[in-house]
């Protein structure tokens, strides 16, 4: 009879595997000089080759048959590990390391069309991509639609038509609030969010109050530069994030406490499921929740700046010349449409995602093709925020993820935003919780993540960890409630 012992081992190869391939991956969006790209792919491939075989090798699959879990922690790995087995054996190895390939590649020409706005240069690479998405699909099955088998990988469980519905009712809802802010109009001067702030004063300032309102320290965690802001770990005592500088300065800051929240969950993960298949946020949705709550809920709330302001006058003291705590926050929760996601607010965020989705679903389909993808999403950012970017870089070569291959992942940006005002109610149910917040203290919210959500890994579904934290399932009420009264307030709607 199989050991969990040895199947413990076997599980761990492959985790160390892919915390290699992760750690090149991370030092390619880094320090990596650029000439060292092609090889770097080939790495990659062959790392990404030798952990698939690793884990969907028969040995692997009569593990799992013959072992005979002791206990909750044992049979939550076993029944997570069967699931992604039966989902990786359905991609020959060939493909996996052919998919990493054409990553890596895509990627490079990704970073070189957005620094030269060049998109036809990116087309052909965005069609592979796009095809493979397409292959993995097919290979992986699906009963109503491709995107169904494509979500699936960061959203379990999750359905293209339930995203639809979510969606639409989100927009049913947020359209009109949007309106009223527009016409309600505003007379504040947002040149402070664009006042000189040296770089390193930036990342400085944005990564003490990372440790000290958040809990992120140097003992597990460092931050550095990239193109795109992301968050990577190896382990639970390896997690690394990065900012990028710009003369907009909010998006350091908040770029870093975004990615603040994902590396809390991370470390949040309990111990035990180390080098297992559970160790990992249950999915990108509730990782979102976390990014999100700390950026927007926390970050961009009047007590937090209430608490940081003094902080911020040290650091900067030309941006905040002629300001005080409330007039900052004011500025840092401005509502206007504009062309970038990550520095979009939360109003209108929601709709950068819904166009993303939109057009990734009509090129999986094959109703649009990618030579008339910027003109498609030219016009779907005129419809749904009334602007038009002026070249490719300000539209749509702006995000990574497609030339990563992440077809499906745009959704969970949205599903986290839901969950993580759901969660946040939860929480204030406890009255130390609730004071804690109101004065920028997050020690008792943090402890509450951790117990509620982060130590559970992939132990529960996305369906099971809402339900159990909150008590009900995922709902877009709490966060229409929530954006209805902050932003009422901030705009004084009647």
């Amino acid at each position: 009879m199989t050991t969990f012992t040895e199947l413990s081992r076997r599980l761990g190869q492959v985790s160390d595997l892919g915390a290699a391939a992760g750690l090149l991956s991370w030092e390619q969006e880094t320090f990596m000089p650029p000439e060292a790209a092609r090889v770097r792919g080939l790495q990659l491939a062959t790392l990404a080759g030798l952990s698939h075989e690793l884990f969907t090798a028969p040995e692997t699959g009569a593990l799992l048959d013959g072992v005979q879990p002791e206990g909750d922690t044992q049979a939550a790995v076993v029944r997570v590990a069967q699931r992604d087995y039966a989902k990786a054996t359905r991609l020959p190895t060939a493909f996996v390391e052919e998919r990493t390939r054409a990553q890596n590649e895509a990627h490079h020409a990704w970073v070189h069309a957005r620094a030269h706005s060049d998109f036809a240069s990116f087309a052909p690479y965005l069609e592979r991509m796009m095809d493979l998405a397409r292959r993995q699909a097919d290979l992986r099955g699906f009963e109503d639609h491709p995107y169904d088998a494509l979500i699936d990988d960061y959203e379990p469980g999750m359905r293209v038509a339930q995203v639809k519905a979510v969606f639409a009712d989100l927009r049913d809802r947020t359209l009109p609030l949007l309106e009223r802010i527009r016409a309600a109009g505003d007379a504040a001067d947002y040149s402070v969010l664009t006042r000189a702030f040296p770089a390193g004063a930036q990342k400085a300032f944005a990564w003490r109050v990372a440790g000290e309102a958040f809990g992120l320290t140097g003992d597990f965690a460092r931050q550095d530069e990239s193109a795109h802001p992301f968050q990577s770990n190896f382990s639970r005592s390896d997690i690394r994030i990065t900012t990028r500088v710009e003369d907009y300065w909010p998006a350091c800051l908040f770029g870093t406490w975004h990615e603040t929240g994902h590396a809390m969950y991370e470390r949040g993960v309990h111990e035990r499921w180390e080098r297992t298949p559970v160790s990992a946020g249950a999915s990108l949705g509730v990782h979102e929740s976390q990014s999100r709550m700390f950026e927007n809920l926390l970050a961009r709330s009047l007590p937090f700046w209430q608490r940081y302001f003094p902080q911020l006058q040290e650091a900067a003291p030309q941006v905040t010349a002629g300001l005080d705590a409330a007039g900052l926050y004011h500025a840092v929760n401005r509502v206007q449409p504009s062309l970038i996601r990550v520095e979009a607010d939360e109003v209108t965020y929601n709709f950068h995602v819904m166009l993303r989705f939109e057009l990734e679903l009509a090129l999986l389909e094959g109703s649009l093709s990618v030579r008339d993808l910027p003109e498609a999403w030219n016009a779907k950012m005129q419809a749904y925020l009334g602007l038009t970017p002026p070249d490719d870089a300000a539209g749509v070569l702006q995000d990574i993820h497609w030339s990563a291959g992440l077809i499906g992942y745009f959704p969970t940006y949205t599903l986290g935003n839901l969950l993580s005002v759901q969660l946040l109610e939860a929480a204030r149910q406890d009255a130390d919780i609730a004071a804690g917040i109101d004065r920028a203290e997050y020690g008792p919210l943090r402890a509450w993540l951790v117990e509620q959500v982060h130590q559970h890994g992939r132990s529960l579904t996305p369906a099971e960890l809402t339900v159990q934290a909150t008590g009900r399932p995922l709902s877009a009420d709490p966060y229409v409630a929530y954006l209805t009264r902050k932003y009422g307030e901030i705009y004084s709607l009647s």
